[in-house]
C-alpha cells in the first residue's frame, strides 16, 4: 500500500489540498515510458504530482524559449534527460552543443525559481565498446558536474550514479532506437523513473539532520561486553554499513550512539579492533549506559538542540525499535535486516538517507556541533547564564551576503524551523533574483566564540517601503539560539530603518509546531506592538525602540531554558513519521530493483480485458502463449484472446513499439511495425512467425549450399 493510500483517511484538509506538483520532461530521446514509475513512485511516497513531457528532443528551445513548458513551470521541477551520443555527429559538434547546453542551463536557471534536474543516461553497447568516446562522454561528464556543483537550482545525475544504485544489465533496445528513438527497454526506463522520483522527494522534503546507532549486532556482530574488543566480527556487511555511515558524516549528517553497554568495551572496539571504520572522531555524541533508548535519545537531543524528528535511529532489535518508536515517535526508526548480507542494499535503498548537495557547511557540521557540546559542558559548570555568556567570549558580524555564500544561505531557510519566523522556504536562485532586482535586501549572520566558528548561523531578508521596513525572512540556528544573536538582529534591522528615515519595522510570524520560540522571542519584546494578520501576527516595532534593544542573560536564562523544552515537545504529524518508516522499509526491502518495481506496477496497472466483439479465445500452442504474455505485459491486461485485436485493446504507436521489440528479442526475426497493424491478434501474429521461420530456414539452407 503508498503512503497516499495510508494517509488518505488520516490527512488534515491542510493536507488535503497540498499543492499538484507539475513535473515538465524534456529529452534528447523518447522518454515517454517514464511516465508509469514517475506516477507509481509520486503515489508511493505522497507527493501529488502532473507529469508532462515537452516536444520530442527540444532540450535547447525548453531552455531558452521564454514559453516553453519548461518556462512556464513556475512552482515545480523541470527534468532534463541527456544522452551525448544524441549530439554526437563528430566530437567538435558534441563538445559545441556541450558548451551551448551550459549555458542554456544557466540562462533558464536566471530567470526562473523553479529547481532543474539533469540526467546522464547510459549510452548504448556500440559506443561503450569505444574507448575513445567513453573518455570522452566521461571527460563531458565530469565538467557537467564540476559546472553544476555551484550552480543554484541545479542537480545533476550522474549515468555512474544511475547504473550503480540500479543496474540494469540489458538495458538497450536496438529495435525502439531505430524505429522511435526510444533507447531503453521498459527496465531502464524504470530505473529511470526511480531515480528521478528519489531526487524529487529529496528537493520536497526536510533532511534529517541526526543518525543514532546501536552498537552491538548493528555496528558490529557480537556483544563487546562478552566477545571482547577484537572477538567481535565485523565482516564486509558491517564494513559496509560503517562506511555508508562515514559517507553520511561527510556530507553533512551528525552520528551519535546509543547503546545498552559499558562505555570502555564499546571505545575498545573503536580502538583496538583492526576492521573498525568508524572512529571516534566521526562521533558527535553517545550515550552508553542502561537507560531505555528513548531516554537517551531524548537526552541526545537536548544537548544538540535539536528537534527529535531530525533524527534516525538504526537497531538491529526489533523490541528496542518496539521502545523507541513508542516513546520517541518522532524519531525516524529504522529496523536492521536479520540477515546481515542484505544491510549493504537495504541502506542504500532507505530514500531518508538521500542528499542532493553538500555545502562546506555540511563538511564541517560535526565538528560545529562537537563544539557545541564544549559549550554545553561550559554552561552545566557555570554558575549563572549570564557568567556563560561571559566565558564564551561571543562575537556576532551581520553583513551583506556574498554569492559564495548562496548555497549556506538557501540551506538554512529549508533546514531551519525553531527560529524561523515566516518559514519561507527559498532556493538559491530565488533568492539570488530577489537580491538582484533589488526587491529584497539581505544580510548574513556569522558568529564566533572561544570554543570555534559557528559559521554562517543567520538570514535577514527585507525590503524598505514608505516608512516601513518589512521582513521577508528572519532565521537563526538554534545552535545560537537563546544567546542575545537574534536580539542583535532586531536591533541592526531598527537601526537601518532609523537610517533611513523609516518609522517603524514591520515583522511578520507565521505561527506552526515548531516555531514557538521565535514567536516567544517577539512577545517577550514587544506583546504592545502585535496583532493579527493573514493568520499569523503582525509586530510593529517603531524603528528607535528596535534600534535600542538589548540582551539581558538574567532575564533569559529561564525562558530560553522553556522554549527549548517546548520546541522538543512539539512535533511534526507522528502518524506521518510512523507510515514514512513502514514506507522506506518496505522500498528497501521489497522495492530495490528495476525488476521488482516493474512487477509491483504491473500489478497495480492490471486491468480487466475490455468487453469486445470477438469472444475470448484462449491460447492453444506455446508460440500464442507466448505472445500472449507480452501483450498482457505490455497493455497492462488481465488476460488476452488471440483473436483479440491489439488496438481495439487499447494499443498504441507506442506500446506497438514496445511489443515489437519484445517479439524480436524473443522470436528472433527482423519483425518491423507494420506487421503489427497487418497482423493485430494472436493467432494472426503466430502464423506470420510461422512463415517468416520458414522463409528463415530456408535462406540459411540455400546459403549453406552455395545457392546464395
Amino acid at each position: 500500500m503508498s503512503f497516499t493510500e495510508l494517509t488518505r483517511d488520516l490527512a488534515s484538509p491542510e493536507q488535503a489540498q497540498e499543492k499538484i506538483q507539475k513535473v515538465v520532461i524534456t529529452a534528447s530521446f523518447t522518454c515517454e515510458p517514464l511516465k508509469d514509475s514517475l506516477d507509481f513512485w509520486m503515489e508511493e511516497i505522497g507527493i501529488p504530482c502532473s507529469i508532462e513531457f515537452s516536444p520530442y528532443n527540444q532540450i535547447f528551445q525548453q531552455l531558452l524559449d521564454t514559453n516553453s513548458l519548461q518556462s512556464r513551470n513556475e512552482e515545480g521541477i523541470n527534468i532534463v534527460l541527456i544522452r551525448f551520443e544524441d549530439w554526437h555527429k563528430d566530437e567538435k559538434i558534441l563538445k559545441q552543443n556541450v558548451e551551448e547546453f551550459l549555458q542554456a542551463v544557466q540562462a533558464a536557471v536566471r530567470r526562473s525559481t523553479t529547481p532543474y534536474i539533469i540526467c546522464v543516461c547510459p549510452t548504448s553497447p556500440s559506443a561503450v565498446e569505444d574507448i575513445n568516446r567513453v573518455q570522452l562522454y566521461q571527460d563531458i561528464e565530469a565538467r557537467l558536474v564540476s559546472e553544476f556543483h555551484n550552480t543554484s537550482s541545479v542537480y545533476l545525475v550522474t549515468s555512474s550514479e544511475l547504473t550503480a544504485t540500479y543496474p540494469v544489465a540489458d538495458y538497450y533496445d536496438h529495435y525502439g532506437e531505430q524505429e522511435s528513438h526510444i533507447p531503453y527497454k521498459t527496465v531502464l526506463f524504470c530505473a529511470l523513473g526511480t531515480m528521478l522520483a528519489r531526487k524529487i522527494r529529496a528537493l520536497k522534503s526536510l533532511p534529517h539532520k541526526v543518525i543514532v546507532l546501536d552498537c552491538d549486532n548493528t555496528l558490529w556482530k557480537g556483544v563487546c561486553g562478552e566477545d571482547g574488543s577484537v572477538g567481535v566480527k565485523i565482516s564486509p556487511p558491517y564494513q559496509a554499513l560503517q562506511e555508508f555511515v562515514v559517507a553520511q558524516q561527510k556530507a553533512g549528517k551528525l552520528i551519535s550512539l546509543c547503546s545498552k553497554n559499558a562505555v570502555e568495551d564499546v571505545f575498545a572496539v573503536f580502538d583496538q579492533h583492526p576492521h573498525m571504520v568508524l572512529s571516534r572522531h566521526h562521533l558527535v555524541n553517545w550515550r552508553i549506559n542502561w537507560l531505555p533508548k528513548s531516554e537517551n535519545l531524548k537526552s541526545l537531543a537536548l544537548e544538540l538542540r535539536l528537534g527529535l524528528d531530525s533524527f534516525i535511529f538504526i537497531d538491529d532489535n526489533p523490541v528496542e525499535c518496539a521502545e523507541v518508536k513508542a516513546n520517541c515517535p518522532e524519531v525516524l526508526t529504522i529496523l536492521l535486516p536479520e540477515d546481515s548480507d542484505r544491510i549493504p542494499r537495504f541502506l542504500e535503498h532507505i530514500w531518508a538517507f538521500d542528499q542532493l548537495k553538500v555545502t562546506n557547511v555540511d563538511e564541517k557540521r560535526t565538528e560545529l556541533y562537537q563544539q557545541n557540546v564544549e559549550r554545553e559542558h561550559l554552561r552545566q559548570d557555570s554558575l549563572t547564564f549570564a557568567d556563560f555568556l561571559a566565558g564564551l567570549g561571543l562575537k556576532i558580524e551581520i553583513a551583506q551576503m556574498g554569492s559564495e555564500e548562496l548555497p549556506r544561505v538557501a540551506q538554512l531557510t529549508e533546514r531551519t524551523n525553531q527560529f524561523n519566523l515566516t518559514t519561507i522556504r527559498r532556493s538559491e536562485s530565488e533568492i539570488q533574483q530577489f537580491c538582484e532586482s533589488g526587491s529584497l535586501e539581505s544580510q548574513i549572520v556569522k558568529v564566533k566564540d572561544r570554543f570555534g566558528d559557528y559559521g554562517l548561523v543567520g538570514l535577514l531578508l527585507f525590503a524598505s517601503g514608505d516608512q516601513v521596513l518589512t521582513v521577508d525572512t528572519f532565521l537563526l540556528s538554534c545552535r545560537v539560539l537563546g544567546r542575545g544573536v537574534e536580539h542583535q538582529m532586531l536591533a541592526f534591522l531598527g537601526a537601518i530603518a532609523q537610517k533611513r528615515g523609516l518609522s517603524r519595522v514591520e515583522v511578520p510570524i507565521l505561527p506552526t509546531k515548531k516555531n514557538q520560540p521565535a514567536l516567544d522571542f517577539l512577545e517577550n519584546l514587544g506583546k504592545e506592538f502585535k496583532q493579527e494578520k493573514d493568520g499569523g501576527w503582525l509586530f510593529q516595532f517603531p524603528s528607535e525602540i528596535a534600534a535600542k534593544l538589548s540582551f539581558n542573560p538574567s532575564k533569559a536564562e529561564t525562558k530560553s531554558t522553556q522554549v527549548n523544552q517546548q520546541s522538543k515537545a512539539t512535533s511534526a504529524s507522528l502518524v506521518q513519521v510512523r507510515l514514512e518508516a513502514v514506507i522506506f522499509e518496505r522500498i528497501a526491502n521489497q522495492l530495490y530493483s528495476p525488476e521488482l518495481i516493474l512487477k509491483e506496477i504491473a500489478s497495480r496497472q492490471q486491468h480487466q480485458r475490455p468487453e469486445l466483439a470477438t469472444g475470448f479465445v484462449a491460447p492453444r500452442t506455446p508460440v500464442e502463449e507466448t505472445i500472449a504474455s507480452m501483450f498482457v505485459e505490455v497493455l497492462k491486461i488481465d488476460r488476452v484472446g488471440i483473436y483479440d485485436n491489439f488496438f481495439n485493446l487499447g494499443g498504441n504507436s507506442l506500446s506497438a513499439t514496445q511489443l515489437i521489440s519484445r517479439l524480436r528479442d524473443t522470436f528472433l526475426l527482423e519483425l518491423s511495425l507494420y506487421l503489427l497493424f497487418e497482423f493485430p491478434t494472436i493467432a494472426a501474429l503466430a502464423q506470420s512467425f510461422e512463415v517468416l521461420q520458414v522463409t528463415v530456414e530456408d535462406s540459411e539452407d540455400q546459403y549453406d549450399e552455395g545457392i546464395l
